[in-house]
């Protein structure tokens, strides 16, 4: 069964709004086991949108359109899909009564041109809308179908799910096969050294095994089709066993699984007390770590010490360290963590000094450079990365790479 999203809109175009509509139905119908073959686009205009609707027509099962059901005249979706179906819109005296009930119970004057939202395909159904005054509705034409849904997401999720769902399930439009997925997620490796210990994987029909790189870190996903739920996750499983055997030192979490959640729920279950010390990265380690529900279980203290003066004062790094090493270098960045773990009474501290430019960098310590250190009992050490990126990226892969040093430690010496 195959699906085509599309989205009726120009300030989608124009970058205006960003096209969550669209994200949530291609998970859902994977889910459902049709497969989206095409997502596509189309500003508010009558002629590229018939021809859109006529191009999906073409080439897909079901066409789900996202928005334009309004009563304005460059709302033109349910128009446009008319005549590219070659069905007529008629009144649904149902759809009618329910919009001027709405607008009675608000107290708002009826104006007649909102009645176009009441019209409905000659051979199809509207779908209701109890979440605002455009219904859906569904162009029946036998073997395939084009469905139409309003925009706002309050409005089109619900309509969706206890709507079109159901519409099609009674058509037999959804296949008998599931399809579930399952994200692996590493840190620590790249794309390009982690793909080769998985290669042969990556070539397996079913399930199938798909790298994605992501702002420090990878993501491998494993999609099976089954008749069933069990099925498809025990072929899951299989694959999963593969992987971890061959790049378990890595992997770190499931699905929507972060690495903050992961590090803190370890902290918390040895028990750790953490704290950090952070110079380039402005408090972004402590802000990520304190967005997890539960994080003060662990969480003690974080200091921003940018200036090198509160680097003295507050973490009691040596002034004549900073003069000699530079206020960016490893000596300074293992002062860092071990200050911020005595003055917090912390189990670990984790602690970072770099250059996040765009500008600041020198031939022997470009923009980009990161020294990050992590302190406990048992000594300290640190670690020096070179990102690439803008500043905003090298603050996130510096974050990223001391929570993951974070918990690599708390693993290895707890």
């Amino acid at each position: 069964m195959r699906a085509e999203i599309l989205s009726v809109g120009t300030e989608l175009l124009l970058g205006q709004i960003t096209d969550t509509n669209a994200v949530f139905l291609s998970r859902d119908l994977a889910a459902r086991g049709i497969d989206v073959m095409h997502r596509v686009t189309v500003g508010d205009n009558m002629g590229r949108a018939v021809e859109a609707f006529r191009t999906a027509l073409g080439r897909a099962d079901v066409v789900v359109a996202i928005g334009g059901l309004g009563p304005t005249e460059d709302d033109i979706t349910k128009e446009a899909a008319s005549e590219a179906c070659g069905v007529a819109l008629v009144n649904d005296p149902e759809s009618e009564s329910t919009l001027r009930a709405f607008f009675e119970r608000r107290g708002i004057a009826f104006h007649e041109g909102n009645l176009k939202q009441a019209l409905k395909p000659e051979h199809g159904v509207n779908l209701k809308n109890p979440n605002g005054t455009a219904p859906g509705c569904v162009f029946d034409l036998g073997d395939r179908a084009v469905i139409c849904l309003p925009g706002p997401p309050n409005e089109l999720i619900p309509m969706w799910t206890d709507e079109a769902v159901p519409w099609l399930s009674a058509r037999g439009y959804t296949p008998a096969e599931v399809l579930r997925s399952r994200t692996l997620r590493f840190v620590g490796i790249g794309e390009s050294l982690l793909e080769p210990k998985v290669k042969d994987l990556l070539a397996c029909r079913n399930p199938t095994v798909a790298p994605y790189a992501k702002t420090g870190e990878v993501h491998l996903r494993i999609s099976a089709k089954a008749p069933d739920e069990k099925t498809a996750m025990d072929l899951i499983a299989g694959k999963e066993a593969q992987i971890r055997e061959r790049a378990g030192e890595w992997l770190y979490g499931i699905d929507d699984e972060t690495l903050e959640m992961v590090t803190v729920r370890l902290c918390i279950a040895g028990g750790l007390k953490i704290a950090t010390a952070e110079s380039c990265t402005g408090g972004l380690i402590a802000s990520r770590i304190t967005d997890v529900p539960g994080s003060s279980e662990t969480f003690v203290e974080g200091l921003v010490s940018y200036a090198n003066e509160a680097k003295t004062d507050l973490l009691g790094v040596p002034a004549g360290l900073i003069e000699r090493h530079g206020a960016v270098s490893e000596d300074v960045a293992l002062a860092m963590a071990e200050g911020a773990r005595k003055r917090a009474g912390a189990d670990i501290a984790v602690a970072d000094t770099g250059i996040a430019g765009p500008g600041g960098g020198t031939p022997d310590k470009p923009v980009g450079l990161v020294w990050i250190a992590v302190s406990t009992a048992k000594g300290a050490r640190a670690e020096r990365n070179l990102f690439a990126g803008s500043r905003e990226t090298v603050k996130l892969r510096a974050s990223q790479s001391a929570l993951a040093l974070l918990r690599k430690t708390a693993l290895e010496e707890f």
